[in-house]
């Protein structure tokens, strides 16, 4: 929502070392069993918005046409689109593209950037997308953990028989976002960092039974100060892959997030590329 843990739950320090963070706000919640309605706003962008750099976006963006390979004028689309920091440099590479999200802030910045002919967005739920679109794009995208936050497992499938049910047979689906295995291997209890003039410390907990890794962000910015809550349904690559297989996605590849390195068992992220049957 994009916007959509990650930048790789990467390192936070940027040492290598192996602290992590998590990098999106699309799981910053209230109280509220449907946190995400509210969840994408101004104080979203202000605490994430320094790590979507124009740089990454490009890099992103590029290793993206490299998995796709589809002829211009394609149809994509990308759910949970966010800001729209992948749906229009794909748009200006040839691509008609679709951008899909329920937070008004970010798709209003997303428009922004520009629409067109061959760029437009939307806004609506995942698990429900318009009928118009079955059968109707050549690749699916739902990229930064824009997964695993809805309430219940049966929401998570529910999303996924939507991502199968637009492609057309033989279409791509691209998924990136955290990766259970990883994840688990450098789980950090608390972290903190700073974003302009802004302070955020966070506590974490995982619960294994289900799954769920729950993030609670303190914050303060000059006398003000506040706390938001997000909970993550987290998931290894062998069980979405299952989740995939049963509505006809089969995955062909896993990578190591946006590189080209293979999926390891230490890896934060991973980018599966499954295609429909």
């Amino acid at each position: 929502m994009r916007a959509g843990v990650l930048h790789a739950l990467r390192d936070s320090r940027g040492d290598g070392s192996g602290v992590w963070r998590l990098p999106r706000a699309s799981f910053l919640l209230k109280k509220s069993s449907e946190w995400w309605e509210s969840a994408f706003d101004d104080h979203y962008l202000l605490e994430y918005g320094p790590l979507f750099t124009a740089q990454r976006d490009r890099q992103e963006a590029a290793r993206l046409l490299d998995i796709l390979g589809l002829p211009v004028g394609s149809r994509v689309l990308d759910v949970a689109c966010g800001q729209g920091r992948h749906a229009h440099l794909l748009a200006e590479a040839g691509y008609d593209v679709d951008g899909y999200d329920y937070s008004r802030k970010l798709l209003d910045v997303a428009r922004k950037r520009g629409t067109g002919p061959t760029l437009r967005y939307a806004r609506g739920d995942m698990r429900k997308m318009p009928t118009s679109w079955t059968k109707r794009f050549d690749a699916v995208l739902n990229l930064f953990t824009s997964f695993g936050f809805l309430a219940h497992p049966s929401d998570d499938q529910q999303v996924i028989k939507e991502f199968a049910r637009v492609l057309k047979p033989d279409g791509l689906m691209i998924w990136h976002g955290a990766s259970r295995d990883g994840v688990m291997a450098r789980f950090l209890a608390r972290d903190w960092w700073t974003s302009g003039t802004s302070l955020f410390a966070q506590e974490r907990e995982f619960d294994p039974l289900s799954g769920v890794l729950t993030v609670r962000s303190n914050w303060r910015r000059g006398s003000r100060t506040g706390t938001r809550e997000h909970r993550l349904r987290l998931y290894t690559a062998t069980r979405l892959s299952e989740l995939f297989a049963a509505v006809g996605l089969m995955v062909e590849q896993a990578f190591d997030g946006f590189n080209d390195r293979q999926l390891r068992r230490t890896s934060s992220e991973m980018l599966l590329v499954a295609r429909k049957e």
